[in-house]
């Protein structure tokens, strides 16, 4: 198998690479999960690590879009939107920026590898995005800036 650090080849059941001792794992070509190099179907989402992804890049549908928004929005404000499609206006409201610096992030990234950093920032934006619901917040933007 390549490694994903440094794309030596390695042995089958290869454990870690041989030329920059990088961890090795399968990357699912589909939703990107981290698997053991022994597998043969994806833990998160079942795809087939061996065969390449079907092309889904036809358009989606409304209730397909909205359903991949609806992560990112507080509970119940999509049926509110959807309430008032035909008369949106703008409104002004006071609001409130949050602006989020991870200390120690690029020595972090450098340790874990990007992916590694990925899937704890992640999990770091879902508890942040579910915080700002609480609060019936919309997060507008998430963007994560690392100079290595």
């Amino acid at each position: 198998m390549k490694c994903p650090n440094c794309q030596s080849p390695n042995q089958a059941g290869s454990k870690y690479c041989g030329v920059c001792g990088n961890k090795l794992l399968l990357l699912c070509p589909k939703c990107s999960f981290e698997n053991a190099p022994v597998n043969f179907f994806c833990n998160e989402c079942g795809q087939e690590l061996a065969s390449p992804v079907r092309d889904e890049s036809r358009e989606l549908s409304f209730d397909e879009k909205l359903k991949k928004i609806q992560k990112y929005l507080p509970e119940g404000i999509t049926q509110k939107i959807l309430a008032q499609r035909d008369r949106i206006e703008g409104e002004r409201k006071q609001v409130f920026v949050m602006f989020c610096d991870m200390q120690g992030f690029t020595e972090l990234s450098d340790i874990l590898g990007s992916e590694g950093a990925y899937t704890i920032m992640d999990k770091i934006y879902e508890i942040l995005i579910h915080k700002v619901h609480d609060y019936e917040g919309t997060v507008a933007a998430l963007s994560l800036i690392t100079l290595l």
